[in-house]
């Protein structure tokens, strides 16, 4: 196990390293602008599931594997960015359903599956690369050199994700409030919806061209 200098350490550089604005932060703005909270909410445990199934690849040699190969780097930072244009895309779509629900609660178009909306959060979280190789350098600086590597590294992989659902629940949180706010007048729901599309498909185009490692 960690001593418990590591894990001080740990908590207190992955909670630094969380609020640094980045694809799951911003992720998770987006979804709450455009889907509100429920929706954003699931997402953001879907997301941490998805930070999880990383650090699991990490212990296994993933990570080593991603940071050495451009070519798997590229195409999983690619598959990622597609999948968030995809969604704000969406958004930008169908930014008259939230307004048209307000307006006609029992015509309205039904709230997506719980599922699906974790879902959603896995597959921007899996395909993340930038996490991946972050992870790879990160974790292992907090391992203790005198126990077995791997439980350890899913030990950590494990905090960061708790951490990351705590925080990212509160900045989920705080945007769901600035949606209702705006659905005071459901016409600017319409300009809410493309605001938290726009927001992902440049997410999405940030993640297909920058190389730096943030959440």
């Amino acid at each position: 196990m960690p001593t418990s200098n590591h894990l001080i350490a740990f908590v207190i550089a992955s909670i630094l390293f969380i609020q640094v604005p980045g694809p799951s932060l911003l992720f998770t703005i987006g979804r709450a602008l455009t889907v509100g909270r429920r929706d954003a909410l699931l997402s953001v445990v879907g997301n941490a599931l998805g930070l999880v199934g990383q650090v699991v690849g990490v212990a296994l040699g993933l990570g080593a594997l991603v940071a050495a190969s451009a070519t798997a780097y590229t195409l999983l930072k690619l598959v990622g960015a597609a999948y968030v244009v995809y969604l704000g895309v969406q958004a930008i779509r169908h930014r008259g359903d939230a307004r048209r629900a307000m307006e006609s609660p029992t015509d309205g178009p039904a709230t997506g599956s719980a599922g699906g909306a974790v879902w959603t959060g896995i597959l921007v979280g899996l395909t993340n690369p930038k996490s991946i190789v972050f992870f790879a350098a990160f974790l292992p600086q907090f391992v203790n050199p005198a126990a077995p590597t791997t439980p350890q590294l899913l030990l950590l992989g494990a905090i960061f994700g708790l951490l990351a659902v705590c925080s990212d629940t509160c900045w989920a949180l705080a945007a769901s409030r600035a949606r209702e706010w705006f659905a005071s007048k459901p016409q600017r729901l319409d300009g809410l919806g493309v605001t938290g599309g726009v927001m992902m498909v440049g997410l999405g185009a940030g993640l297909a061209v920058t190389g730096n490692t943030t959440h």
